[in-house]
């Protein structure tokens, strides 16, 4: 058996747990987690284990995990997607952020995401294809590397990374909108990096730990 703490008999309860530790805090990103149950984007063998806040593998072939719940939810208030938004998301991985972000930016908005994993890709995709966001063009997904950016798309409102890099990639930061938000981890933290026109700023959570960001 799995054991991990805190761990809740409910997607509510865990929800309430992530308020009360003041990391889920924006009302809208809050009623958008409340719509996508974190047991819907776990292989069958990990579901048992949904409401675990901590990082769960996705199959034992795969070799990746989806990230704990907290750590989701602080990367999405960092990112903070307003709706209308063009975001480019970096390793996918289960759908769940991915599906999160599509809800945030509307109709209007689009969310281009990338897995260099095949069987990562088609795990992600399968629960993703559950919504119609891939039918009605919210969500584009790609197979391949995107540790590269996405030129011919950019430049995006958002760019979240869901992997560390040793330094961060100066190809995410000219990929950026005026006034738009990078959200990318290193070794040890988290950086949040808000462009300005031509100044750059940043600011760094400690404490957070990811795989590294693959690239071909």
């Amino acid at each position: 058996m799995i054991e991990f703490t805190p761990q809740f008999n409910s997607y509510k309860e865990l929800l309430k747990y992530l308020e009360k530790v003041k990391v889920l805090k924006t009302e809208k990103i809050k009623l958008t987690f409340e719509k996508f149950d974190r047991k819907d984007f776990l292989p069958e063998e990990m579901k048992d284990f949904a409401y675990i806040d901590a990082p769960l593998p996705i199959g034992e072939d795969v070799g990746q995990t989806c990230s704990a719940p907290y750590v989701t939810v602080f990367l999405i208030e960092l990112l903070n997607p307003e709706e209308g938004n063009k975001v480019l998301e970096v390793g996918f991985c289960s759908g769940w952020t991915t599906c999160i972000l599509a809800e945030l930016v509307g109709e209007k908005g689009r969310i281009y995401a990338f897995e260099i994993d095949e069987k990562v890709f088609n795990f992600g995709k399968e629960n993703i294809k559950r919504y119609n966001y891939i039918e009605e063009g919210r969500i584009k997904l790609i197979l391949g590397d995107g540790s590269k950016g996405l030129k011919n798309e950019a430049p995006f409102d958002r760019i979240l990374v869901n992997a560390f890099t040793p330094e961060i990639p100066q190809v995410f930061i000219e990929e950026l909108k005026d006034n738009g938000i990078l959200v990318i981890p290193d070794y040890e933290g988290i950086w949040q990096v808000i462009k300005k026109g031509k100044e750059i700023i940043k600011n760094y959570y400690w404490g957070f730990v990811f795989g590294p960001l693959r690239s071909t």
